[in-house]
């Protein structure tokens, strides 16, 4: 890790082919919330959420210039960009990010979700700069992956819930709702979620017990994220029933 913090910022900045009028907003995208508390810095989160709004926007504006132009598929490329550990992959890949974060001497990186944060949060950090313009975030960030895009999230299971309703919509002839608990373990730094006790229900809210019956012993694995852990739990799920069925 490089201590410097000018010294990391030049070399970041460079890297992506950006210059921040700011530069203490990129400090900030690449700082850890632990690291930022531990010394009295701002951290990346606000701007991880602004980030992760502006790479929705613009994958949804490429996507309708391509042609897309059902709801239904656009929603499921905005749960693509959702899904953590494809964006980890990108951080690595194509940023090199974990050379850049300015984090706890101590705190894992590789194991958690920081390094898809940090790299909305810079998406954030750039909108912000750029005087809030989406085409600089497009050129900077998003026009480095986004031609391998498909191979990227190929091996993805963001899509484990939209297979599980379509083939519950296709025995009951309408889309349920699916509910299930949520138990988080660890320490912040740390943390694991497990998803259980998933229920089918109808649209009135009533519970399906004749399928509710069938998955109510299942559970996720230990996961970095509620999203992972609920994904976990949709496969299981889906596979459980279409055993169970003969689907």
């Amino acid at each position: 890790m490089k201590n410097n913090y000018s010294e990391k910022l030049e070399l970041f900045q460079k890297s992506i082919g950006y210059r921040f009028k700011d530069p203490q907003l990129l400090k900030q995208a690449l700082t850890t919330p632990r690291y930022g508390n531990e010394n009295g810095l701002p951290n990346y989160q606000i701007l991880e959420t602004i980030g992760d709004s502006v790479l929705k926007l613009i994958f949804s504006i490429k996507k309708y210039k391509e042609g897309v132009k059902d709801p239904g598929k656009l929603t499921k490329i905005k749960q693509q960009i959702e899904n953590d550990k494809t964006f980890k992959k990108i951080a690595l890949k194509y940023f090199d990010l974990v050379e850049y974060i300015f984090k706890s001497e101590d705190q894992q990186i590789y194991r958690t979700k920081i390094l898809a944060d940090i790299l909305e949060a810079i998406c954030g950090a750039i909108y912000l700069d750029s005087n809030h313009n989406l085409e600089t975030v497009e050129n900077v960030i998003v026009d480095k992956f986004y031609l391998d895009w498909n191979n990227i999230i190929k091996d993805s299971e963001i899509f484990n819930k939209n297979i599980l309703l379509e083939f519950l919509q296709e025995i009951l002839k309408f889309t349920p709702k699916i509910e299930a608990k949520y138990e988080k373990q660890g320490v912040d730094n740390n943390l694991r979620w497990i998803a259980k006790n998933p229920v089918i229900l109808d649209n009135a809210g009533g519970n399906l017990r004749s399928f509710s019956k069938l998955i109510r012993n299942i559970k996720s694995k230990k996961a970095q994220s509620k999203k992972e852990a609920e994904q976990d739990l949709y496969k299981k799920i889906f596979n459980k029933l279409s055993k169970k069925l003969n689907r």
